[in-house]
């Protein structure tokens, strides 16, 4: 059995703007991708700003902090 995980309302949106300020991607931040990710009911506007983000992370404008 897979646990449920509910995002909170806006943590994306806060999430990626944290990141686009700092242009670092701490554990927190991942976690908080995984679980959007695994998010079925995830609107697509949010699932575009993610991809926005794992696009940053390729092309190295973000780095990967603990």
């Amino acid at each position: 059995m897979m646990p449920y995980v509910n995002l909170l309302p806006g943590a994306i949106t806060e999430m990626v703007a944290a990141i686009s300020d700092s242009h670092c991607l701490t554990k927190a931040d991942r976690y908080g991708l995984m679980a959007a990710i695994l998010d079925e009911s995830l609107p697509e506007e949010e699932r575009m700003c993610i991809d926005r983000v794992l696009r940053s992370l390729l092309r190295g404008k973000i780095a990967i902090v603990n």
